[in-house]
């Protein structure tokens, strides 16, 4: 059944485009407007899909007939779809890792090795370290902070080893005390932000069992983290230094 769709405004006089339209029972809008057909154009657009395709309308159209009213532009995404968007990523990618333990990590075999050793050999030509090691050859950025409490519990230890991996492969990796980021009014999530321009949110349950990534695109949010991110990593220091 064909959706019913309504003009909203045109700012083209009567031919017609273009033209912003609202479709009926939902929150989306349909512009027509004149396509981008130039490819070096459609080359600068960012992930743009197979079937999709970009039109021209002046700003005169949308602020006279767009929205105002502002809307949370927050969506749950598959794992699968945010393992993609360490590929996808332009310049950089920054995490903040707050939690005591991560439950996954303690279903490794190199955790079970770090137990028993204090120590593990890591594989450096796995398939995570061979994307990460491909990404940052590109010029791409991979920065973390983690927070440690006083003294740091086994899975904090347990990542302070592993930083050897990440920074073998491109990563840099800075720690930073619970104490101080409490000072600092850091938020007590994790989260990545990709490129400065999308947050992805890490969901945790009470067992520690990352539950699902949430997606901000809203810019004053994501701008908030990016605040978040200046002062951790201003005050952070290298993980080397807490590994001493």
């Amino acid at each position: 059944m064909a959706r019913r769709i309504r003009m909203v405004g045109s700012g083209s006089g009567n031919d017609g485009c273009p033209t912003l339209y609202e479709i009926d029972g939902t929150d989306d809008y349909l512009v027509q407007g004149d396509a981008v057909t130039d490819p070096e154009e459609i080359a600068q657009l960012a992930n743009v899909k197979p079937g999709e395709q970009a039109v021209t309308v002046p700003r005169a159209l949308l602020a006279n007939f767009g929205p105002k009213e502002p809307v949370a532009t927050r969506e749950h995404i598959s794992f699968e779809d945010f393992g993609r968007m360490f590929t996808k990523l332009k310049h950089s990618a920054w995490r903040l890792e707050t939690r005591p333990r991560y439950a996954s990590d303690e279903e490794t075999s190199t955790y079970a090795e770090f137990t028993r050793t204090g120590a593990v050999t890591w594989d450096l030509d796995d398939p995570w370290c061979v994307n990460r090691r491909e990404q940052s050859a590109l010029g791409k950025r991979f920065e973390r902070v983690r927070i440690l409490d006083s003294p740091p519990t086994e899975g904090q230890r347990y990542l302070l080893d592993n930083a050897r991996r990440n920074t073998a492969v491109g990563e840099e990796i800075r720690t930073l005390p619970r104490t101080t980021a409490e000072e600092l009014n850091l938020p007590h999530e994790d989260f990545w932000i990709f490129d400065a321009r999308v947050v992805a949110r890490l969901c945790f349950d009470d067992a520690d069992v990352m539950t699902g990534v949430e997606l901000i695109t809203n810019p004053v949010e994501v701008v908030r983290y990016c605040q978040v991110r200046e002062a951790a990593w201003h005050h952070a220091v290298p993980y080397e230094d807490a590994a001493r």
